[in-house]
C-alpha cells in the first residue's frame, strides 16, 4: 500500500493546523482525516481479499444484499437506495456481476419500467466464499478488538443519524 512513512502525517497536519488555527481546530480535523484514511487502508484490504472472487467491495456489497434478500431479486432502483449511491453505479455494479455469472437481468413482472437483478446459484457460491474470506479477515479490522469496534460503530452511527442518513427506530 505504498511506502512506509517515518512519521504520522496527520499528526503532522496537527501540529501545522495548531499552529495556524489553534488548538480547538486540530481534532475535528485529524478525526476526519484518521477516517477518511482508515476508508482508504480497509478498501484495499477488503478488495485484495474479494480479488480471488472477481469481486470489489463494491460488488460484494450488491451481491451480499442479493443474497441475503427474501427471494434473491431486487428491482435495480431498490438496490441503488439500499446501498445508497447513484442509479448510474448501481448499473455499473450489475453490469460487472452478471458479466461474472453471479447475477442476472431481467425484466420486473409487475412493473415495466424497472428492472431485476437476481443472484444466480454461482453468485450464491461466490457470495458464501466470499464472505468466508471476509469473516476470517475481519473484514479488515486488525488490530481493533470486539470492544473497540462496537465504541467506533455506536459513535460513527451517532454522526449518520444526525446527517439523516437513516431513521432511528430503535
Amino acid at each position: 500500500m505504498g511506502t512506509r512513512l517515518p512519521f504520522d502525517p496527520i499528526a503532522e497536519a496537527g501540529r501545522h493546523w495548531h499552529e495556524r488555527w489553534g488548538a480547538g481546530t486540530v481534532p475535528p480535523m485529524t478525526a476526519v482525516t484518521s477516517v477518511m484514511r482508515v476508508h482508504q487502508l480497509l478498501l484495499a484490504r477488503l478488495n485484495e481479499r474479494l480479488e480471488p472472487h472477481d469481486l470489489t467491495f463494491a460488488r460484494y456489497e450488491a451481491l451480499m444484499l442479493l443474497f441475503l434478500s427474501r427471494t434473491g431479486s431486487l428491482p435495480l432502483g431498490k438496490i441503488g437506495v439500499r446501498l445508497q449511491v447513484h442509479p448510474t453505479s448501481v448499473t455499473n455494479l450489475v453490469d460487472g456481476l452478471e458479466r461474472s455469472g453471479l447475477v442476472t437481468r431481467s425484466p420486473h413482472p409487475t412493473d415495466r419500467r424497472a428492472t431485476l437483478a437476481t443472484i444466480t446459484e454461482r453468485g450464491r457460491e461466490v457470495a458464501a466464499a466470499a464472505t468466508e474470506a471476509m469473516n476470517a479477515a475481519s473484514f479488515g479490522t486488525t488490530p481493533l478488538s470486539h470492544d473497540d469496534l462496537d465504541a467506533l460503530t455506536r459513535i460513527l452511527r451517532a454522526m449518520r443519524l444526525d446527517a439523516g442518513d437513516f431513521s432511528d427506530q430503535s
